[in-house]
């Protein structure tokens, strides 16, 4: 039955490009004119939200989302998740209700369609570029100022090998964090990979379990002195959690 997944990926993998362009493809003009001012991004993210869940469902997935405490509604959160999955943006935008942009990699902007809402709406970084991660900064500073969230993979990238459970985590977005005292809510995304991983031949329909974990306040925290051992303290809580599922 080998060669039955090589004949079905490829199928799966098309379905969820047109699943992820059609709908903008429909709402292509009102798309546009909510992301004109970051005064109606609410909205964007409201339809982003419905987008997300049209994929997700229309994937045959199945989310489940644990809290272990509710977001706090208008509250700006710093959202750090593992990263393993195209998908993880989807159930990210699922996961929180408070509106958030992403920071993700300048890649991404090439994907027809997707990719022009996603230079719009998200702060891009180029890895090799040091004026580009500078930049990031300067972007996600003034979106912040504007009540909105951030909502940052801190691997920094997918482990190219499927074993690593979870990759290095980076400094970004803790520094970004202690800065503006806004909480950071770690976020564990526990099946992704298997669902949909980057590895071509490979994934399916299935469950697909995020758990929020406790917000942490981030107020009187040293940029100099916290950085690192917060950093590593939330890399711990979300590690726990994947190593723990796979007992």
């Amino acid at each position: 039955m080998k060669w039955l997944r090589y004949i079905l990926m490829p199928l799966y993998r098309v379905w969820f490009y047109i699943l992820m362009g059609v709908p903008i493809i429909i709402l292509f003009p009102i798309l546009v004119v909510f992301t004109i001012s970051e005064k109606t991004y609410h909205i964007f993210f409201a339809i982003a939200r419905f987008w997300a869940a049209i994929i997700i469902y229309g994937m045959g997935f199945w989310p489940i989302i644990k809290r272990e405490e509710p977001m706090q509604k208008g509250q700006s959160y710093m959202l750090v998740a593992n990263h393993t999955s195209m998908t993880d943006i989807m159930i990210m935008l699922l996961v929180s209700k408070n509106p958030f942009v992403f920071v993700g990699k300048a890649e991404l902007a090439k994907i027809p369609i997707f990719g022009f809402f996603y230079k719009r709406t998200c702060i891009l970084v180029d890895r090799n570029n040091p004026r580009s991660r500078k930049a990031v900064f300067d972007r996600a500073r003034a979106r912040l100022s504007t009540g909105v969230g951030i909502c940052i993979f801190p691997e920094g990238g997918v482990p190219d090998d499927m074993n690593v459970t979870l990759d290095s985590f980076k400094d970004g977005a803790f520094r970004l964090a202690i800065e503006h005292e806004i909480p950071v809510l770690p976020v564990t995304l526990f099946d992704n990979k298997q669902r949909f991983p980057f590895h071509f031949f490979y994934g399916g329909p299935g469950k697909m379990r995020a758990l929020t974990h406790k917000a942490i306040d981030t107020a009187g925290m040293n940029l100099k002195e916290d950085k690192i051992r917060f950093r590593e303290s939330v890399r711990t809580i979300i590690l726990s959690s994947l190593e723990n599922d796979l007992k």
